[in-house]
């Protein structure tokens, strides 16, 4: 599967500059929250600010605050790896720093997605989704990587790009919490 500008995940993940790569990471942790955090939408929405000013001071102190609201138990088994995500985010606005986190976060988040999935997580398919090739992908998984290309496709615009890109997230986040939600009736 290939973006708009027909470069696949990976491919634009090593395009994408330090306001992109941080959006980028930002935006898969942002659509995973409902696995950390019933109620912590609006935790990340300061780093989303220093994101779109691209203030790495306002950055760090944002993603420090961010963890503090979100230090209660996970709600679900891989919130978890979602709060280790945002600790691990760089303080400082390095590309190579941001684009090691950037790729962290999105192989997290499609291995969440692809868990959730009725279709069940191959060996391999998240690596082989982010290289372009998403076949047997199920839904969620697939929803989720167009979701990061988007991202990134926007983010590319500049910041005016931003607003797309936390729009998505919130599309993405109220994807998973319905699943999670559906889940855990039906468990």
């Amino acid at each position: 599967m290939t973006s708009e500008t027909g470069r696949n995940l990976r491919e634009q993940t090593e395009g994408a500059d330090e306001r992109g790569l941080a959006a980028a990471g930002l935006a898969c942790l942002d659509r995973c929250l409902p696995l950390l955090a019933a109620d912590g939408a609006d935790a990340l929405r300061p780093a989303w600010a220093a994101v779109a000013r691209a203030d790495s001071a306002a950055w760090a102190e944002a993603l420090d605050k961010a963890l503090a609201a979100l230090s209660g138990p996970a709600a679900e088994p891989a919130g978890a790896a979602v709060r280790d995500l945002l600790a691990a985010a760089p303080r400082a606005w390095t590309a190579p720093a941001l684009r090691a986190w950037a790729a962290d976060c999105s192989a997290a988040a499609l291995g969440a997605h692809g868990r959730y999935d009725p279709a069940g997580l191959p060996d391999g398919l998240v690596e082989r989704c982010r290289a372009g090739v998403p076949d047997g992908a199920g839904p969620l998984l697939a929803g989720e990587l167009r979701r990061q290309q988007a991202v990134l496709d926007a983010v590319a615009l500049g910041p005016t790009g931003l607003r797309r890109a936390r729009e998505l997230s919130v599309e993405g986040g109220r994807v998973l919490r319905a699943v999670v939600s559906r889940r855990a009736r039906t468990a």
